[in-house]
């Protein structure tokens, strides 16, 4: 497990002085990376071998959003590779060891000049030792798209949404997902599904449905081809 101490920042809260959903990610990836640039697999090695490590899934399990002002200790472990994929879980803690939020994801292995999936060596995964899969109710990979979708008002990748693989960083969809919550909703567990990357320049149509307490927004493009599909389900009163 690799780990590292923070305190929630002013920056990373909302008008409730607590995390929102987007600066959890933002916690997770850095971790993530911390870990791959600690261990010499970050982005100089990546970018030396062509190869990258891209979100295909998140589920992320919030049981309480941290506070302004909060000491937290954030971790990061593998628990296996597997051909082209890596498996990756993530958890918040508090001062006293209660997890505040979990995750699962899962990576996919690109060669970037091609753009094409390609098998993992151990080469690729050396120092990351993988450990034991946190315990939780582990949902599919894949989400199913509602056919009562709207659509709303569609608008452009703006630079501030590109990260260092020149396309939409995948906790910026999150951000703009979010956006189309009702004020109030409490969010207890965010589930994404990646299937295509947007790039600057790239107009984004959102479309939403609400089932019950489930949030679904699916971030396409122009012909409907989804970008990314994220649920929202909310906390039970």
């Amino acid at each position: 497990m690799y780990s590292f101490k923070s305190r929630v920042r002013y920056s990373e809260v909302d008008k409730e002085k607590k995390m929102d959903m987007y600066s959890i990610i933002n916690y997770f990836q850095d971790c993530s990376t911390f870990q791959s640039e600690d261990i010499g697999m970050g982005l100089a090695y990546l970018e030396k071998n062509k190869r990258v490590w891209l979100m295909n899934a998140w589920q992320i399990i919030v049981n309480r959003f941290p506070s302004l002002g909060e000491e937290i200790t954030v971790s990061t472990w593998a628990y296996d590779f597997n051909s082209m994929y890596g498996y990756r879980n993530f958890m918040i803690e508090d001062t006293n060891g209660q997890i505040s939020a979990v995750a699962n994801s899962i990576w996919v292995y690109m060669d970037t000049e091609n753009y094409r999936p390609i098998k993992v060596t151990e080469a690729d995964i050396r120092g990351y030792n993988p450990e034991k899969k946190f315990e939780m109710d582990y949902a599919p990979r894949k989400i199913n798209i509602p056919k009562n979708l709207d659509s709303l008002a569609e608008f452009p990748v703006i630079r501030a949404n590109i990260d260092t693989n020149n396309h939409v960083n995948n906790g910026q969809y999150i951000k703009m997902a979010e956006e189309f919550l009702p004020s109030g909703f409490r969010i207890r567990q965010m589930r994404a599904e990646y299937r295509m990357s947007a790039v600057l320049g790239d107009i984004i149509v959102p479309m939403v449905c609400r089932e019950n307490s489930t949030y679904t927004v699916v971030l396409a493009n122009q012909e409907g081809k989804p970008f990314t599909i994220i649920e929202f389900k909310q906390q039970e009163e």
